[in-house]
């Protein structure tokens, strides 16, 4: 098992290295004036100037590379052109938009997406495999079919069309709950839960579906297996069969797949956050990208790329305590 931790744990640092590369490649050594396009277009040239002695333009591109990653593990300083501000390590940059950290302003952002991704997989994780166990005990049933076409019509419908609904019914007409509003948990964890119910319905029915799906499919085929086939000739129970053995053969899909969307969803929650107004990181991206700020669109897209890389080298630990021949792999 060590030796397996520590193989996952290179390969995701050398995963982290390549991302950083390619990033830092397309935004800082593509064509153009990249001081002008940093700076924004209502900087004056001596601004364009300070920019570029700042990024250090007229050094080889591997110094540059190497000064980004020095501000990542060891900070940087930089010229305010009344003085040098220090930024702190992981430092991601400064942002000429704004004037503030990109680390500083990216950690304001994490605990609503954060919370919004933790929350959202929890429910679709309960609704999703809930479902596809149903649909798969009951094959060729009434149940199964009408389970099939409702994750087929949640696979269909887009976020915001499923999140505006609930608002108008819930929050409008019924007054269940309050039009959501991020509240920090650390202020109030019954109102921080309370506010974000809806964001979490919204995205656990759209990703629902899909893992509705896909457990069904890894249900069937582990009980269309010889060894499913020889314990019912035996004698051992349905209940016990799905629970003991086709769920765990469904395990390892799930655990995969929901790695990749509990990442992603750090850079692609755009549409939850800009439609209940949370204010996260993905609003704070699109923002970024309409102004051109480029330092923090870089340390997004960066951050977005460590949690994608973190959960998947979670899901490998937990896929082979699932399963311990990966382990030997």
């Amino acid at each position: 098992m060590t030796g397996f931790l520590l193989r996952r744990s290179v390969g995701a640092l050398v995963t982290l290295l390549a991302i950083s590369v390619i990033i830092y490649a397309v935004f800082y050594v593509a064509p153009g004036d990249v001081a002008q396009i940093t700076c924004g277009p209502r900087c004056s040239p001596a601004q364009v100037a300070q920019v570029s002695a700042q990024l250090r333009l007229d050094d080889p591109v591997y110094v540059r590379y190497w000064d980004f990653l020095q501000g990542i593990f060891v900070g940087q300083d930089y010229s305010t052109g009344t003085g040098v501000e220090h930024c702190d390590a992981p430092c991601l940059g400064l942002s000429y938009q704004s004037d503030q950290q990109v680390t500083q302003l990216i950690l304001a952002k994490l605990p609503v997406t954060g919370s919004l991704a933790l929350g959202a997989m929890v429910m679709w994780l309960i609704l999703g495999v809930g479902t596809g166990v149903l649909s798969a005990w009951r094959r060729g049933r009434v149940t199964e079919r009408v389970l099939t076409a409702v994750t087929l019509a949640g696979t269909a419908t887009p976020v915001f069309v499923i999140g505006l609904l609930l608002m108008i019914v819930v929050c409008g007409q019924l007054n269940w709950l309050p039009f959501p509003q991020y509240v920090a948990f650390t202020d109030d964890p019954q109102q921080w839960a309370w506010n974000l119910l809806l964001p979490w319905l919204s995205l656990a029915l759209i990703e629902a579906a899909k893992y509705a799906r896909l457990t069904r499919a890894s249900m069937l085929e582990t009980l269309a297996d010889d060894h499913v086939r020889t314990f019912r000739a035996y004698g051992v129970g349905e209940r016990s069969i799905i629970g003991r053995h086709a769920l765990r053969g469904a395990v390892a899909p799930v655990i995969a797949l929901s790695a990749n969307d509990f990442g992603s969803m750090f850079g692609g929650a755009v549409l939850s956050e800009t439609l209940f107004g949370l204010p996260g990181m993905g609003r704070e991206l699109v923002h970024a990208v309409k102004v051109v700020d480029l330092p923090v669109v870089v340390g997004m897209v960066l951050v977005t790329g460590f949690f994608v890389v973190l959960a998947n080298a979670v899901a490998d630990v937990l896929y082979a305590v699932a399963d311990r021949r990966v382990v030997l792999s």
